[in-house]
């Protein structure tokens, strides 16, 4: 552990005159160093690697903000497998390597953190995109432990509404990973944006049942790229991925046919992925992200707990309100036109008098 050392200082007193040139130092004795105890700050990696450009890379980054302030020391483990023993037993190796401060990302940890919780009553953990329960679905969120949710379908309508505007008419796509909550509701907000625009801003986008598609998983980037090259061959021009490296797959078929002279498009997801999808230069297939904010719940939660005020026991939920969700500060394939107006949006559903909503309804899928 590193030492912050408390700078010796000396104060110089000058008495001086016509008669006497005498200057006088008097040095303040030096203050003794002080420890600082940086916290121990662990995460257990989901099936995706730490640098997927999704959902695991943008929540280590929080915890390497952390650390970059002199906040943390960091560790992340990857599993072996994706079982809940695979998860315990790694979340067991940072314990008994004296990390108590444990983020997981995803649902797959919710009944690892139902266990893990209990069983290391002294270790705090963070479960971004899940509850912890004992596989009944009943949520139980101990003390030590705080559950942590984002309004996808917020980000999913701001992407959609951008979308709808730039392209004015065609058609749009979606491509899901596993048919889960957080990925249906980015699926639902995204046909509510199109709508809205559509409804409200004068464009003409066509959403078909036939090209909203979940994968199943969320590391099949092989599948990713063909359900990216059927949807563009059947004429969509631009496909929301939220489907991890399944979405990857989708990317590098936008890429391939960028560089072929297509007018094709992909938003990305999570994160801002415009670096993923640059094929020329600095030119890139991402039109924009809906983003959901990881990395800054990941490190609000951390400074939490060096302040004093870590929720547990509480689920919380990050959205337009509150700065958990939205599109990238900048978005070079966006008019600024466009930005303006999905600007104006935010603030509208951000104040609550734009409400999208989290259930399906009658929207497809």
């Amino acid at each position: 552990m590193k030492k912050a050392i408390i700078v010796l200082f000396a104060v110089a007193l000058v008495a001086g005159g016509l008669v006497s040139c005498k200057k006088q130092a008097e040095t303040a004795p030096a203050v003794a160093e002080v420890k600082v105890e940086k916290m121990k700050v662990g995460m257990v990696t989901d099936s995706g690697t730490i640098d997927d450009k999704s959902f695991n890379q943008g929540t280590w980054e929080g915890i390497l903000r952390a650390s970059s302030e002199g906040l943390a020391s960091e560790k992340y483990l990857k599993p072996s497998g994706s079982t809940e023993a695979d998860y315990i037993k790694e979340i067991g190796n940072l314990v008994d390597a004296k990390y108590n401060f444990i983020v997981t990302p995803g649902f797959k940890f919710e009944t690892a953190i139902f266990a893990a919780q209990t069983k290391y009553p002294e270790t705090y953990f963070v479960l971004i995109d899940g509850m912890p329960h004992a596989g009944d679905w009943n949520p139980v969120v101990g003390p030590n432990t705080v559950s942590i949710f984002f309004a996808e379908q917020q980000a999913g309508f701001l992407a959609g509404v951008a979308a709808s505007l730039q392209l004015e008419s065609g058609e749009v796509g979606f491509i899901g990973g596993m048919e889960i909550p957080p990925v249906q509701k980015f699926n639902w907000g995204f046909q509510q944006g199109v709508t809205y625009a559509n409804d409200n801003l004068g464009t003409d986008i066509m959403m078909k049942a036939e090209n909203i598609v979940y994968q199943g998983s969320f590391d099949n980037v092989a599948a990713g790229q063909q359900l990216g090259a059927g949807m563009y061959d059947k004429g969509v021009d631009i496909i929301f991925c939220a489907a991890g490296g399944v979405g990857v797959g989708a990317i590098n078929e936008a890429k391939a046919r960028a560089k072929n002279g297509e007018d094709v498009w992909i938003i990305g997801v999570d994160v801002d992925q415009y670096a993923e999808g640059i094929y020329e230069g600095e030119k890139s297939v991402i039109l924009t992200s809906a983003m959901k904010y990881i990395d800054v719940a990941a490190y609000d939660m951390i400074k939490a707990k060096l302040d004093g005020t870590f929720p547990g026991g509480q689920m919380l939920t990050f959205d337009a309100s509150n700065g958990g969700v939205g599109i990238p500060a900048d978005n070079p394939n966006l008019d600024s036109a466009v930005v303006s107006k999905v600007t104006e949006v935010f603030k509208l559903i951000s104040s609550g008098s734009l409400v999208v909503s989290a259930e399906q309804g009658d929207l497809i899928k």
